[in-house]
């Protein structure tokens, strides 16, 4: 039987002064009743209750055994209270982390989160690289490309797609591309975690997809030195709208073959488990995916009025 229903009921007949009383305040049987206690003596190989017709009373060990796991309840009862407290509000360390090239986009709703949920703290950790979220300890990742297939669970806030891109002064000093095949004949700067790699991938304007293999002197882990070079003039760069946009509305930038589109992606916000999600992250979640769609700008400003 149940080891701590078999406590509780031993309780309740302490308490009520006999095995009847304790089984209507239960709504039990009396012969589960008995079971319960009997089940707890069989354990301890002691008597706890003496029973006679009238009443029952409790045996020096049972006296002893009645102190020590009423505590052990009320212990019990306080963990709840205060995990039942801790869900409701959201409380305790967020631990994030976040793809670098995003962190500008994700500080806004975490300053506004932290300061709706005073009781939370942020741990915030940026980097471009999926980490083991289980082992490594995080609550959530914020991703801009798919997720290995690891069986996390996987929560869209937006879309968004990259744009192909140059400075004025690469154009200036190279034929300016035509048609997607030409990138192959160009200087492409490369982007280490671009889900496909060296083949950059594009919807042409009559919804076909079509693809090109690039080489080039440079490929980088960091999105924004990527930038910097492109800005420089270095070579063309197949750049997430929302870290090039103000570039390209600016001229410092100029966008390249307009009516190939890279294909979507989604910025995602990944996490290991769907049940029990706690309350801190739950509601995290939430503002993110409210504010992702309330300023889709911020993924793709370069074409927003496209």
């Amino acid at each position: 039987m149940d080891r701590l229903t078999s406590l509780t009921v031993f309780g309740r007949v302490v308490e009520a002064g006999g095995f009847s009383a304790a089984a209507r305040r239960l709504n039990m049987s009396v012969t589960m009743v008995s079971k319960h206690v009997q089940s707890l003596e069989d354990r301890l190989g002691a008597r706890l209750l003496n029973r006679t017709t009238r009443k029952v009373s409790l045996t020096e060990i049972g006296q002893a055994y009645y102190e020590r796991s009423s505590q052990i309840l009320a212990e019990l009862d306080e963990a709840d209270r205060i995990a039942g407290a801790l869900h409701a509000t959201p409380r305790g360390r967020l631990r994030l982390h976040i793809a670098g090239h995003i962190s500008n986009f994700v500080a806004p709703v975490l300053r506004e989160y932290l300061a709706l949920c005073p009781a939370v703290t942020a741990d915030l950790t940026v980097g471009d690289r999926m980490v083991d979220l289980i082992e490594d300890g995080y609550d959530l990742a914020i991703r801009t490309t798919p997720p290995p297939d690891s069986g996390m669970i996987v929560r869209q806030l937006t879309p968004w797609r990259h744009i192909l891109t140059c400075a004025p002064g690469y154009i200036d000093a190279h034929p300016k591309p035509t048609q997607i095949a030409d990138l192959a004949h160009h200087n492409c700067l490369r982007y280490a975690f671009y889900p496909y790699g060296d083949e950059w991938r594009f919807e042409g304007p009559d919804g076909k997809h079509a693809s090109v293999k690039v080489a080039g002197n440079m490929s980088s882990n960091s999105a924004d030195l990527l930038r910097t070079l492109t800005l420089e003039g270095a070579g063309i760069f197949l750049a997430p709208t929302f870290l090039v946009g103000d570039d390209v509305e600016t001229g410092r930038l100029v966008r390249l073959l307009p009516k190939h589109r890279p294909v979507e992606f989604a910025i995602n916000a990944i996490y290991p488990h769907r049940r029990h999600l706690s309350t801190k992250v739950r509601s995290f979640l939430d503002l993110l995916a409210e504010r992702f769609a309330e300023h889709r700008r911020w993924t793709d400003p370069a074409t927003a009025h496209a």
